[in-house]
């Protein structure tokens, strides 16, 4: 593999420079392969590999053993250090880290990833660590976006279409389902689990699983309904949407403590995609799911 790697560094720093008006460079990072849109003051590793259309703009810093896809856009003053693996069509704002060393005493320097899907958009100054031992990786899915100042510590995993608001802390081992909307300044306790679907209200602490196709908010933090605008915008049906509304109405409404209400879904509900997928979150939760907020609360209307 050839490559030529550009460090500002190492450049004189003439009024040309300085005013940064200077042509962009071309790169070359394989052989019959080449990267335009380069500028001159990046630091690029000679055995990163970036696909031919990736842009990078100045003071940006790439490490070696990463790999970009086609149609990136990276930042000025971004770190994208080794381990990282980021898909097609992203685009990654200044000040970003992405695959740093894992913020965890076990970590002894294995070689550990970081992934992220195509099409996701990391915003500024967001960090996102290496995963450890446990799982190897650190996941991001496509389609999602992560607000700035946002962190994603080791070896989580988020799902695809998600969105993590301004400040989002996901602390270790965290496993998110697809398209989870995370309100700004949520802070989830490490090795949660949250489903399919879910809403979190913004300032939320999160320290039990949450189950698929809900909303939480409230302090503590409670179940706050049905996820149902976010359904509809998803293309369920109404039928649908009323029959998990049905389901929650079982394991929040009637009395039952978890067990019991399981029990009935299994015995006694129709069977379902969405029945079996919630009763299967809460029998595998390692950490209990949240509560509801009051017993005394009336019940949720059905969605029209």
């Amino acid at each position: 593999m050839l490559g030529i790697a550009q460090h500002f560094f190492n450049m004189p720093m003439n009024k040309k420079a300085l005013n940064h008006k200077e042509d962009p460079i071309m790169i070359q990072v394989k052989e019959n392969q080449s990267v335009d849109l380069i500028h001159a003051y990046t630091s690029i590793h000679p055995d990163a590999r970036l696909a031919p259309d990736v842009r990078v703009d100045p003071f940006t810093m790439i490490h070696h053993n990463v790999h970009i896809g086609a149609g990136t856009w990276i930042g000025s003053n971004v770190t994208i250090m080794e381990g990282a693996r980021i898909g097609k069509n992203c685009r990654i704002y200044p000040g970003a880290v992405v695959a740093a060393d894992p913020q965890d005493l076990k970590f002894d320097g294995e070689e550990t990833t970081v992934e992220i899907g195509d099409n996701t958009t990391i915003r500024e100054f967001v960090t996102i660590h290496r995963g450890t031992r446990d799982r190897w990786t650190t996941k991001v899915g496509r389609n999602c976006m992560i607000l700035a100042y946002s962190h994603i510590a080791h070896d989580c995993i988020i799902g695809d279409n998600c969105i993590l608001s301004n400040n989002s802390q996901v602390a270790g081992h965290v496993t998110m389902g697809d398209w989870v909307i995370l309100g700004g300044m949520c802070a989830i306790h490490q090795f949660v689990k949250i489903g399919n679907h879910v809403f979190i209200g913004g300032g939320s602490l999160v320290g039990k699983d949450i189950p698929p196709y809900i909303k939480a908010a409230r302090l503590p933090l409670s179940y706050s309904g049905v996820n149902s605008v976010g359904l509809k915008r998803r293309g369920f049906t109404i039928d649908k949407i009323n029959h998990i509304l049905d389901i929650y109405r079982v394991i929040y409404n009637k009395g039952m403590n978890t067990s019991q209400a399981l029990e009935f879904l299994e015995e006694e509900f129709p069977a379902s995609d969405e029945r079996d997928e919630i009763v299967a979150f809460i029998r595998e939760s390692g950490r209990g799911i949240i509560k509801r907020y009051s017993k005394s609360s009336l019940d949720e209307d059905y969605a029209d």
